[in-house]
């Protein structure tokens, strides 16, 4: 009987044992990938001679249905099919300051999810960040540049706000 007993309980004591260093791995490895990085592309911006007749030609040619900025995509969102997401397309005049201190004649703006704790991790790993963080209503935006001097835009985005802000210009989106 004794050794029955000690027996149950050496079982009882292990699977115990075992569930609570699940336990705490499971939860140490979901604090670790709680911060999303990019999760999608927000916008695509690149320099030409002529920003007015590159969307005159993309919206003649492609059927992107432009604005001054360029074009919207609409898509939804695959974490949430009943919420909208936007992606930016925009020439630039090949002048332009806005890539600086990138040498390249284009840049991509990734959608991220938390900007500001993505920035808090990007300056630990030693990435450059070329700005503070900029509030606007559709969203947050700050920019760092990667190994090869390409600039990138990160935004935070409020894809209501940003809907909206498409309205009130009379600006269709490209879906």
């Amino acid at each position: 009987m004794k050794k029955t007993t000690l027996s149950i309980l050496a079982v009882a004591t292990s699977f115990c044992f075992g569930f609570a260093v699940k336990s705490v791995l499971t939860e140490k490895s979901e604090n670790e990938t709680a911060l999303k990085r990019a999760t999608g592309i927000g916008g695509i911006f690149f320099k030409c001679k002529d920003p007015k007749k590159m969307r005159e030609w993309y919206q003649t040619h492609l059927g992107l249905k432009t604005n001054d900025y360029g074009a919207v995509f609409e898509w939804r969102q695959g974490a949430d099919s009943l919420k909208k997401g936007f992606t930016q397309w925009s020439p630039f005049g090949e002048k332009t300051k806005y890539f600086e201190p990138s040498t390249k004649d284009f840049m991509v703006n990734y959608r991220v999810a938390d900007l500001e704790a993505l920035v808090d991790e990007l300056k630990k790993e030693g990435v450059t960040i070329t700005d503070k963080i900029e509030v606007a209503d559709y969203g947050k935006f700050v920019h760092i540049m990667d190994i090869e001097g390409n600039k990138i835009e990160l935004w935070e985005p409020n894809d209501v706000a940003y809907e909206k802000l498409g309205k009130e210009m009379g600006s269709a989106t490209t879906k």
